[in-house]
């Protein structure tokens, strides 16, 4: 059982961090800071379809603040979805502004609404760390999905991740007899390779969504991760194996009903090929990622000195007790990838 006793501490952007966050296209001017939206001068609680207590709160600014506020807000959206085209704002309102304040960074969701037919969608601001910029970056890099976030001094804007959250998925969606178990349990033993390729923690059933896509003849279902403050932070290897989360087991024990062993190894050699391949693909980009990551300190020395033992006793592989950094650790296990293709084996 993997357990998380205390927040992780929130990592400023470097220097270094700074200068490829700019290299890439990923530092632009916003018109709003997350500093702003602290202004809120009251705020109630925001309950879900049923009654239930969501842990969000909606917030309210002072009368004051409302119009500059909203203005930027809709800056904001157009610069995520439309390249900064203004006249997409002209039918949309901002409907409201929550804040998640258990959350580690205590982030900001906006929703916006189109007048026109009453869609609405979703984004994100929140306070920059360091920790979350580099996980959305290698998922960005080496996942199957693309990310879409900007940052500007110490605020980052990042877009809704659309999926079913999976404790709710979990909760309504298992005992439906259209289920495709098996399915659902082989995207569940790739993204438990994902996660642990690249050491991403933390991934218990509140901190990723279920992604449903109707195929021509079933369904296809894509595990996607919503949560990166966890990003190569803890020691203990199991933090980084979503397998060992009690809120997944549902999902597990379909695993465990519907594969052998072998075909678990089957669908793991297919990860770890696909991350391969990807790592091909952007092995300039990941290297300027692994060379900034490696100079910042992203995690706490016996944090970094427990999971280099774990890792070289699971891998086989010394190399690993000469890392001195989180950086170091990421890059030698995508390192893994290609020196140890073969190795499959329980966790």
């Amino acid at each position: 059982m993997a357990i998380i006793s205390k927040k992780k501490e929130i990592f400023p952007i470097s220097k270094t961090l700074r200068a490829y966050i700019n290299r890439y296209d990923r530092e632009i001017d916003l018109p709003i800071y997350y500093s702003d939206l602290l202004r809120y001068d009251n705020s109630i609680p925001l309950y879900d379809k049923s009654g239930n207590d969501t842990l969000w709160e909606t917030v309210f600014f002072p009368q004051g603040d409302m119009e500059y506020i909203n203005a930027s807000l809709k800056k904001v959206y157009a610069i995520m979805k439309a390249d900064g085209d203004l006249s997409v704002m002209d039918h949309l309102i901002i409907d409201r502004v929550d804040l998640c304040a258990y959350g580690n960074t205590q982030p900001f969701r906006i929703r916006v609404v189109n007048q026109i037919n009453d869609n609405f969608d979703y984004f994100y601001i929140k306070n920059a760390d360091a920790s979350r910029i580099y996980g959305l970056e290698l998922e960005h890099l080496l996942s199957p999905n693309k990310i879409s976030y900007v940052v500007n001094k110490e605020t980052l804007i990042e877009e809704h991740i659309v999926g079913v959250p999976a404790e709710l998925f979990i909760k309504k969606y298992l005992d439906n007899p259209h289920l495709n178990e098996i399915r659902l349990a082989k995207e569940f033993v790739k993204f438990n390779e994902r996660c642990f390729v690249r050491l991403l923690g933390d991934m218990h059933s509140s901190n990723f969504v279920v992604d449903i896509t109707p195929d021509f003849e079933d369904v296809e279902y894509r595990l996607r991760a919503i949560d990166f403050d966890q990003q190569s932070y803890e020691g203990r290897k199991a933090i980084y194996l979503p397998q060992y989360y009690t809120q997944n087991n549902p999902i597990i024990q379909i695993g465990l009903k519907h594969m052998t062993p072998e075909t678990v190894k089957q669908y793991q050699r297919e990860e770890r090929s696909n991350i391969a391949n990807r790592l091909k693909v952007e092995r300039k980009r990941i290297s300027d990622l692994l060379s900034t990551m490696k100079k910042d300190k992203l995690s706490k020395d016996e944090n970094i000195q427990r999971l280099r033992e774990e890792l070289a006793g699971f891998y086989e592989d010394n190399d690993f007790l000469k890392c001195e950094c989180m950086g170091d650790l990421v890059e030698m296990s995508l390192e893994m990838l290609t020196r140890k293709p073969n190795l499959y084996k329980d966790y």
